[in-house]
């Protein structure tokens, strides 16, 4: 491997544990951690979240308060990241992912642990390199649509339609 592929594998491993640390972070709720992972300075206002269901929240404020609020109102969060890819071209890397999440409520009353759901999201989070390392820019995740027990997809109806009316 020459020099130059070298450090685009380097490159990648590094934008990879970032990507873990900012997942570490929401597992642990932790607001620190995630705030020294996501990008700040002259490009704090153009990071950009959307999480499943939710419209696109711009700047790093709002990415911020938005964690805060899934982290405040989640007691236990675990990820496991599947098919991760990376891609690094200059001061930007582009990540996929996908990510399998346990997630559960309050404990119950006699202390056993509340009941877990678990549930599929793909992830595309884009990072830019800063002074201080590889930062998060851009996180979008998406549901997978799971396959009902009659072999079609949930939310679906037979002509594969959502109901709405709507097409793409």
């Amino acid at each position: 491997m020459t020099g130059r592929s070298q450090d685009r594998l380097d490159e990648r491993q590094v934008v990879e544990q970032t990507n873990q640390a900012f997942y570490d972070a929401v597992e642990n709720g932790d607001l620190t951690a995630l705030e020294d992972v996501l990008l700040d300075g002259a490009l704090a206002g153009s990071v950009s979240v959307v999480h499943p269901g939710w419209p696109v929240l711009r700047g790093r404020g709002e990415a911020l308060r938005s964690f805060a609020l899934i982290m405040a109102n989640t007691d236990y969060m675990q990820f496991f990241l599947t098919d991760v890819e990376v891609a690094v071209a200059g001061d930007t890397a582009l990540l996929t992912c996908s990510e399998n999440i346990l997630s559960g409520g309050p404990a119950e009353p006699d202390g056993s642990a509340g009941e877990l759901i678990g549930g599929l999201v793909v992830a595309t989070n884009v990072f830019r390199r800063t002074g201080d390392g590889w930062r998060l820019w851009s996180h979008h995740a998406s549901p997978v649509m799971a396959e009902a027990e009659d072999g079609e997809e949930e939310g679906m109806n037979e002509d594969g339609g959502d109901g709405t009316g709507a097409t793409s």
